[in-house]
């Protein structure tokens, strides 16, 4: 039980289900319901794909995520950022619209699934560290331009493409003048209205005397209302005869049973974008996961949620849907109208299949320009030009890594700008660890510490040359050390001992071990001590099963002030003492 468990979370809280958490899941999975419906329909336009893919993209892939996902509140489905980089990865395979682009979306989906349940597997969510928190936060906020810009078209009621900001932009300017007026008309107040529903709809609710959980509900219902008040205008007013794009017909049925194409060919076109999306898709709903749980002093666990969200993704993949993840918004959503369990999730699933069969016809005069809208105001959300601000004054190379994130994904695309924050975040971690903080440290007075003999006024003594290393040695750094140690013994002619205090030192590879029995061996041809201190147990293991410690120089201390107390000099020890 306890192995099925680890792979089955929801044998581990289905067994405590009760029926105050059903009632609030209940709650919970309404309210996101709500939210999720216009939502889904618009985040399929985003992705170019029919408006009943986003529905279907939402219902099994919850109910996969709460059969093996790990967080209590984390709603599964298409966002903003994944659709975009959807329509970018399959845009040039097959045109929006055709049986091929739709094969395409659910290939993406199965190969993105089928990478992240590897990676859960073989417990390899520490990958995703590789992605630095300034470059997915660039990366982001380029893409909620991307989104915001790509959308203005259907605002305008004109056609205009691009995968780019300056050829966006383009498009936008060249066909301004085809706008329809009653499109744009309706974008603007669908788009005011959804914003004014964020901010001040739940003020106003509680002013005239309705309960916080009421207010929150019709809050949260905004943009079905801004849904059914521009369709209803739609149809009573026959704009679709003057121009305004409408939804059109959506089929009246459960998701269907799909075959994702299986040719070498399109797999060997997609394989890439499918690492690109999972590894976004995943640092995203890992991050709202942890932060979710936080709140409640509950945890997830990592691995697990890649082996949910490969489920979600193949399950998406053979019903109708398009690669998914936790999304940012619906699950804060689900947090604060009180989900207990991922049961919420399952009920919320429900939900929308019983949309999917009863209420789709409702939605055939449904104008674009109103699901532009509700994406335009999701994702304006997600930019945040703070970044640069707060990375300037912290860290100039997260600046750098900051500014040439969001210029690449705005000038050249998104996968582009996602491969870049990966190699730039390898890139950083690599440049950090090549260039090792080593301090020269010295005693201070009347106490058993040492500190960097630059930074504090410290005892030290001319024979003793104690170096304190501040990284994990290995083969990027190993050779830093050793000219580190050259540079300092040329300056210094009267060293007789040399200490390396490795307290930071979490590991040492074969290079740097190596680099370890250099300096040793030509410490020992100047006849001078080669000496270790506050070496850590794991290192120590390491260190044993080569033959660097019997051909030692000299000792290995449990710790530093050890050290000092059997080099120094007797009288220079009880002076600082």
């Amino acid at each position: 039980m306890p192995s099925f468990s680890r792979y089955l979370p929801i044998l581990t809280w289905g067994r405590a289900y009760n029926r105050t958490a059903l009632s609030n899941d209940l709650v919970a999975a309404i309210i996101v319901t709500i939210m999720l419906i216009p939502q889904s329909l618009a985040y399929a336009m985003l992705a170019g794909l029919p408006p009943e893919a986003g529905i279907y993209a939402s219902i099994a892939p919850i109910i996969l995520y709460a059969i093996f996902g790990t967080s209590r509140a984390l709603a599964v489905g298409p966002v903003a950022v994944v659709s975009l980089m959807t329509a970018a990865s399959i845009g040039e395979i097959a045109a929006s619209g055709t049986a091929g682009y739709a094969i395409a979306a659910l290939t993406l989906a199965l190969l993105s699934g089928l990478f992240l349940l590897a990676l859960g597997l073989f417990r390899l969510g520490f990958i995703a560290n590789f992605l630095s928190h300034p470059v997915i936060a660039g990366f982001i906020t380029a893409s909620g331009i991307l989104i915001a810009t790509s959308q203005l078209k259907h605002v305008l009621g004109i056609k205009a493409s691009g995968a780019t900001l300056p050829e966006m932009v383009t498009a936008l300017v060249a066909h301004l003048g085809q706008t329809n007026p009653i499109t744009l008309t309706i974008g603007v107040l669908s788009t005011a209205f959804l914003f004014w529903v964020r901010k001040g709809l739940k003020p106003l609710l509680r002013r005239l005397g309705l309960g916080p959980r009421l207010a929150d509900i019709l809050t949260k219902a905004g943009p079905v209302a801004a849904v059914v008040i521009t369709t209803l205008c739609t149809w009573g007013l026959d704009l679709n005869a003057q121009g305004v794009a409408i939804v059109g017909s959506v089929p009246q049925s459960l998701p269907p049973l799909t075959m994702p194409g299986l040719s070498p060919e399109l797999i060997g076109q997609l394989a890439l974008p499918a690492v690109l999306i999972s590894i976004i898709g995943f640092v995203e709903s890992v991050s709202v996961a942890q932060t979710l749980a936080a709140k409640k002093r509950q945890r997830i666990d990592p691995d697990q949620e890649l082996i949910g969200l490969g489920a979600a993704n193949i399950g998406a993949a053979f019903t109708g849907g398009y690669p998914v993840t936790g999304g940012f918004a619906r699950s804060v959503v689900n947090f604060d109208a009180g989900a207990e369990t991922p049961a919420a999730g399952a009920f919320t699933a429900i939900g929308l299949g019983i949309a999917a069969i009863a209420l789709t016809p409702l939605v055939y005069f449904l104008p674009n320009a109103t699901l532009a809208a509700t994406i335009i105001v999701a994702v304006l959300s997600l930019v945040d030009f703070s970044i640069l601000k707060k990375t300037w004054q912290y860290s100039r190379k997260d600046f750098v890594a900051v500014l040439v994130t969001i210029l690449l994904t705005l000038a050249a695309g998104v996968e582009i700008g996602v491969a870049t924050g990966v190699i730039l975040s390898i890139v950083m971690h690599l440049l950090h660890t090549s260039k090792p903080h080593v301090a020269e440290v010295g005693l201070v007075p009347g106490t058993e510490h040492f500190r960097n003999i630059r930074r504090h006024e410290v005892i030290t003594e001319p024979s003793l040359l104690t170096l304190r290393v501040d990284e994990s040695l290995y083969f990027v750094n190993a050779r830093v050390l050793e000219d580190r140690l050259q540079d300092r013994l040329a300056s210094a002619p009267e060293i007789r001992n040399v200490v390396l205090m490795f307290s930071a030192v979490n590991s040492v590879d074969y290079s740097a071990l190596e680099s370890l029995e250099a300096i040793n061996h030509l410490l020992k041809e100047r006849g001078i001590g080669f000496h270790l201190s506050e070496v850590k147990g794991p290192v120590m293991d390491r260190l044993a099963t080569a033959h660097f410690l019997s051909e030692l120089n000299g000792q290995v201390f449990l710790s530093q002030y050890q050290a000092w107390k059997t080099l120094v000099p007797a009288a220079q020890t009880a002076a600082a003492e």
